[in-house]
């Protein structure tokens, strides 16, 4: 483990204070133009197009999810939080934000992730496995396990259309602070 447990437990429950930090660091620093817009939109929709594909695989502490984007990388919804994530901080214009969230990921978000993983290995017998073969973040190898269909049961389950929502609100705010 990169982090030390304890530092790792405690930012994990500190989670979604932070949220709540990073909430008002983009709402106060966001500079956005039309041009950054149409540059950070299509980053942030494939973000959220990434979450909610393996929301739709994802069956929390059922069984280890191998399929769908889980085959590519152990933690998919991460990156697709960093991508949806990075075309806010693109379409906002603000180096501020950009350096916030940049330590938000690294100081919270990888914490977390290690946090998680470590549950994981405790819930599947199989999980040392699949995490030597599919790294953490980035696609480099793949799983070979076959894979088993998408699902909106799943997706619903999981209530991925939160993250959707919020940047729809993340999105009119941008939108309202554009230059007139």
């Amino acid at each position: 483990m990169i982090f030390p447990k304890p530092y790792a437990d405690f930012v994990q429950r500190l989670r979604v204070a932070y949220g709540f930090v990073l909430l008002a660091a983009f709402a106060t620093l966001s500079k956005p133009t039309m041009e950054a817009l149409w540059i950070g939109l299509p980053v942030s929709l494939l973000g959220l197009a990434i979450r909610a594909w393996a929301a739709g695989h994802l069956e929390k502490n059922r069984q280890l999810t191998t399929s769908g984007p889980y085959a590519w990388v152990r933690n998919p919804l991460y990156v697709g939080t960093l991508l949806a994530a990075l075309g806010v901080v693109i379409a906002s214009r603000s180096i501020a934000l950009t350096v916030v969230f940049a330590i938000a990921f690294l100081l919270v978000y990888l914490p977390v992730i290690e946090l998680e993983e470590q549950h994981l290995r405790s819930l599947f017998p199989d999980y040392g496995v699949y995490a030597d073969r599919v790294y953490r973040l980035v696609p480099l190898r793949r799983w070979p396990a076959r894979s088993k269909a998408f699902s909106w049961a799943v997706y619903r389950r999981n209530k991925e259309h939160k993250a959707a929502l919020g940047f729809v609100v993340a999105l009119a705010w941008l939108v309202i602070r554009l230059p007139r």
